[in-house]
């Protein structure tokens, strides 16, 4: 069953820091979820994003798989992934595209001649929803009862992973027609810090804000022009001894062809991730050790990938 949903609505530009702050407290806790506005990546930018994602999508299979995912970084196809590993079907029916951190140098680049300016739309797009987020984080920060610059501190803005991925759900007339219940991404949570997600307006996304409750009730994220649809990952629940939800979210099969462009932050590797004093006391003990950003992360990818 699913209903629409009225997420809270964070402006970024807001001068009322700790007002803000409080806002994001109540979404964290509440919904796991919120909408960003006023976050300085303009719409001419994002537009781009959305026509260069497009354009890349509509080449032959032969030609998107040269830029086969390696290193987390790359094409996969449709049925590459199933976010859902208890799902007994196939994989999900979308294809995605991920952009690395720009300083490693890992990311493939699709080839200049065929789609010019690619490079540079995406490096700047990563540029400009970093400092989005980075900004953000030290409003959580805030949020959380700590010293507004606690995650550069702790090492976490310290070459931190930002991911870009770049999503296409084909509408349901262009899959092959089978019984078996194929999502457009499967349910899941986000693995890392937040997640900041433009989308481009077709329905699809919902979140089910009870993960242990059966049966489970999904409620519809409607898009709000220009927002970012911003969620917790697990990192950050984990930061927080579960205080803050990271909560599952998935894609229903879009009648017609649906494009997001998600943007997943995550810690600097080598950033230690453990319960933060403001979130634990004796009698809420921390449920989880520290562990270090890059070793929690490679497990939950390693999982998630169809063998």
């Amino acid at each position: 069953m699913s209903n629409a949903l009225q997420l809270p609505i964070i402006d970024l530009a807001s001068p009322d820091r700790f007002s803000t702050a409080n806002s994001i407290r109540k979404a964290c806790i509440d919904h796991g979820f919120f909408y960003l506005v006023n976050h300085g990546v303009d719409e001419e930018l994002v537009k781009k994003v959305f026509e260069q994602s497009s354009n890349f999508f509509s080449f032959p299979i032969e030609e998107k798989m040269k830029l086969a995912i390696k290193n987390h970084r790359g094409y996969t196809a449709l049925y590459a992934e199933k976010l859902d590993t208890t799902l007994t079907t196939k994989g999900d029916s979308k294809e995605t595209f991920y952009v690395g951190p720009l300083a490693d140098g890992l990311s493939q680049w699709s080839l200049e001649e065929d789609l010019p300016s690619w490079r540079s739309t995406m490096e700047t797009y990563h540029q400009k929803v970093l400092s989005a987020g980075t900004k953000l984080l030290s409003l959580i920060a805030l949020s959380l009862k700590l010293d507004e610059n606690f995650f550069g501190k702790v090492g976490a803005l310290n070459e931190p992973l930002g991911f870009i991925r770049l999503l296409h759900y084909p509408g349901s007339g262009d899959l092959d027609s089978s019984s078996e219940e194929i999502y457009g991404a499967s349910a899941n949570s986000d693995y890392g810090m937040i997640t900041l997600l433009m989308t481009d307006g077709v329905p699809g996304l919902q979140i089910c804000r009870e993960k242990s409750k059966q049966p489970q009730v999904w409620e519809d994220v409607p898009s709000i022009s220009g927002a970012f649809v911003v969620n917790i990952g697990d990192m950050m629940e984990r930061w927080t001894n579960c205080l803050f939800r990271s909560t599952l979210h998935r894609v229903l099969p879009p009648r017609q062809e649906r494009y997001s462009v998600a943007f997943f932050m995550d810690p600097g590797k080598d950033c230690i991730v453990e319960c933060l004093e403001s979130c634990c006391s004796e009698s809420c003990p921390p449920r989880f050790p520290p562990i270090k950003a890059s070793d929690y992360l490679e497990e939950r990818f390693r999982l998630t990938y169809v063998k």
